[in-house]
């Protein structure tokens, strides 16, 4: 499948990347420092801002699903994912490319009740800003006609690929719960032949 990644250069987008090509998916990778992508088969690295609707567009065209695993610029800098899906949704309608995955937070928007207080609580605090662009951006990809799906874990870590994990749009979810960043992905992708979460949340945890 042909596959654009956004927030390819992170920790969770590198685990996308390598998963991805090791299932032998084309990957197109949109990026602000390509230099951090190292270059391999089946792996197309285009400079351009994820907020950018011209980069953006370009990027998109001729890919079957799009996976974004954008993470924080700053808590105090500019917004993120709002910006970057008002760039993207359009972009998506124009080219016929419908699904989409996208990685949250538990304890963000539609997930705070559910989340334990040690995830909950910076959203309201020190990280209210970054908590208001997810939810903002969140809703308005909610809104659309688009078969998307949004991904919750709680913690992640750089610990190994486990695939043993629960997930569900409600999981009992107590204490401060981690989950490695290889298993999310594997999760992420995973969704690419399933469609049990499409215009669904999906909480992934341990």
């Amino acid at each position: 499948m042909k596959l654009l990644l956004l927030g390819a250069t992170g920790g969770t987008g590198r685990q996308l990347v390598s998963q991805a090509l090791e299932a032998g998916h084309q990957v197109t990778a949109l990026v602000r420092s390509p230099e951090k992508l190292n270059a391999q088969e089946h792996l197309l690295v285009r400079a351009g801002d994820a907020t950018d609707p011209k980069s953006v567009d370009t990027a998109v065209a001729g890919q079957e699903a799009v996976l974004s695993a954008l993470g924080v610029r700053s808590p105090l800098g500019e917004e993120l994912i709002t910006p970057s899906l008002r760039a993207l949704v359009p972009a998506m309608h124009e080219h016929g490319v419908r699904r989409v995955i996208w990685l949250s937070a538990l304890g963000v928007g539609q997930t705070r009740v559910q989340a334990p207080a040690m995830l909950r609580i910076p959203f309201s605090t020190i990280l209210r800003r970054i908590g208001r662009d997810k939810a903002a951006g969140e809703e308005y990809l909610r809104s659309t006609d688009l078969d998307w799906t949004l991904v919750y874990p709680p913690a992640l870590t750089n610990g190994p690929r486990t695939s043993s994990y629960r997930s569900g749009e409600t999981v009992d979810v107590k204490g401060l719960p981690r989950i490695s960043r290889a298993d999310v992905a594997e999760f992420m992708l995973a969704q690419l032949d399933e469609a049990a979460y499409i215009r669904r949340n999906a909480i992934v945890s341990p």
